[in-house]
């Protein structure tokens, strides 16, 4: 098995709002019709005709293409990817039609609540971010011209990263580095990002969605460094990660609440961490203050020396599972790679996590509650002031 991706610096904050779609739309096309082949139809017929998987993804940041093939025609997939990447056509006729299904696609995406409120923090914290909804009404302002010039702007050498993984041979990357793309651009750098501080509550209130869905938000103020990130990932599978951690755990026992996630986001200059879950009205006040009395617990005291190697070695078996494929041995180095270039040291991982201490675990809760803005987004059937008052017991975390 082989699968590669290939990942361009092409993402919305590159657009004016009113364009916002274009990098989305240029996505879609840019799997379909090319100079070697007539219609998307026809591309993709000979591309998956042995059971080769490709996709496409856009973000904020980055226009992503990838594909996952036996690795006995990986030679001949990965040539019809860059071929295609280099000289998609772009004809009116597909724009029209993609027109219409990344306008399904949103209308889609707009009944994913989480989504629907990650979007809305973004926007409240000041970050790049549209909601669906503004989406799209503003799909219209894009025409295919747009896209041909975001194309040539930034689909360039230098502002391309791919990786691959598998069954490599010395033929697939020669096929990789032999990518000639029409754009001239230097790398294009990540957008200067600042968190606000909300001094209240974001609310999106949706009278037909009887559970509150929310986030909580919380910036570092800075970028961590690789061992910073280490135990905050601790500190997120002590917290949700497993049905017996200190946060799911007990509201799992005491009947609060389902499910619960967490985890680290990046921006240029700043890094965050995140805390989310759906709940009822009802086990909502309850929740909040098991969150406040568990996370400023493990601010002030940490864990055991028992409860620390027994996180580092539920995640030392995650690590292991995820890297069992090939996909998911990709992943581990993508959000890095194309954010900043680094190619992380996965080959120690169990090293890194093994150094990290009680203390680090400690400051690393400290940094990402005590140095920069954070905020809380609530999305349900919930009034202002209910919401105010959830807001409210969070705030001892913050100080």
């Amino acid at each position: 098995m082989v699968s590669v991706e290939v990942s361009m610096r092409a993402g919305e904050f590159l657009l004016e709002k009113e364009k916002w779609e274009t990098a989305h739309l240029m996505e879609h096309l840019m799997l379909g019709a090319n100079t070697n082949f007539k219609t998307a139809r026809a591309f993709q017929s000979e591309l998956e005709k042995n059971g080769a998987y490709s996709n496409a993804s856009t973000s904020v940041y980055d226009v992503t293409y990838e594909l996952e093939c036996a690795a006995f025609e990986a030679d001949r997939v990965i040539e019809l990817l860059v071929r295609g990447l280099e000289k998609p056509v772009f004809k009116k006729s597909e724009f029209k039609a993609e027109f219409g299904n990344v306008s399904e696609e949103l209308v889609g995406r707009s009944n994913n609540h989480f989504r629907a409120l990650n979007l809305g923090l973004r926007q409240a914290l000041g970050l790049f971010g549209l909601t669906d909804a503004e989406r799209i009404e503003l799909i219209k302002n894009v025409h295919v011209e747009d896209v041909r010039e975001h194309y040539m702007k930034t689909h360039s050498i230098k502002n391309t990263r791919f990786i691959i993984a598998g069954d490599i041979q010395d033929s697939q990357l020669a096929i990789l580095e032999s990518m000639q793309l029409p754009g001239t651009a230097e790398r294009i750098d990540l957008p200067d990002e600042l968190p606000k501080q909300n001094a209240a509550p974001l609310v999106i209130v949706r009278g037909d969605v009887p559970n509150m869905y929310f986030y909580i938000d919380t910036y570092a103020g800075r970028s961590l460094t690789r061992a910073e990130r280490d135990a905050l990932s601790l500190a997120s599978t002590l917290l949700t990660d497993t049905l017996h951690s200190k946060l799911l755990g007990t509201a799992r026992e005491l009947g609060l609440v389902y499910a619960m996630g967490s985890g680290l986001q990046h921006l240029k200059t700043n890094s965050s961490f995140w805390l989310g879950a759906q709940v009822s009205k009802k086990n909502s006040k309850k929740l909040f203050a098991l969150i406040t009395t568990v996370l400023s617990d493990l601010a002030r005291n940490g864990v055991s020396d028992v409860e620390l190697e027994a996180a580092k070695q539920y995640m030392r078996g995650k690590y292991e599972r995820s890297a069992q494929t090939v996909s998911g041995t990709l992943q581990r180095y993508a959000g890095e790679y194309y954010h900043d270039g680094v190619v992380e040291d996965e080959a120690h991982y169990n090293e890194h996590l093994s150094a990290v201490t009680n203390q680090q675990l400690i400051d690393a809760i400290r940094t990402v509650t005590g140095g920069g803005a954070w905020a809380l987004g609530i999305l349900g059937s919930v009034s202002e002031a209910e919401a105010a008052g959830l807001h409210e017991s969070l705030a001892p975390l913050f100080v």
